[in-house]
């Protein structure tokens, strides 16, 4: 790159913005271990959370899980705020020391709180088989975040 400063991170071009996942953002979405959530709250005010997620179409989930936490779980920010805005925007990236592995999924979507039905069993069912940890803790009685994803971007090779 003329011009670019040593160790300076690659412009490489989107390769896909639309309301529709393409096949290698969800491979990316489904190997990915660790995600980060943005909520916000009724006042716009935002937090951003890393989470465990599993993923499946164009559906995610993530357990409150039973890591320790100060407050019940329906009393946290991120629930908190996801009742008040059901909007979120979550993301899933790559880092590499060789920045022309750099990559990421930035999804958008809307945001449920679940305690039963369903959509709940099949968010306990993703998790447990994505995460081993989760064998050992009662998910199935916590809440778990769905969201429903309706726009997709990712930059970097996938």
């Amino acid at each position: 790159m003329d011009g670019a400063a040593p160790g300076a991170c690659p412009v490489v071009p989107i390769l896909s913005k639309g309301p529709v996942l393409d096949q290698r953002q969800k491979d990316f979405l489904s190997a990915g271990r660790v995600a980060h959530l943005a909520t916000t709250d009724a006042s716009g005010h935002p937090l951003v959370v890393p989470i465990c997620y599993a993923f499946e179409d164009a559906d995610v989930y993530s357990s409150i899980d039973a890591k320790p936490k100060r407050i019940a779980p329906l009393l946290l920010e991120r629930v908190r705020n996801i009742r008040e805005n059901s909007y979120v925007s979550m993301v899933v990236d790559r880092y590499e020391e060789d920045w022309s592995r750099l990559a990421y999924v930035l999804i958008r979507g809307r945001a449920k709180i679940l305690t039963r039905g369903p959509r709940h069993k099949k968010g306990v069912h993703l998790l447990r088989m994505k995460y081993p940890q989760y064998q050992e803790m009662a998910i199935e009685e916590r809440p778990i975040i769905h969201v429903a994803v309706d726009h997709a971007k990712s930059w970097g090779v996938l």
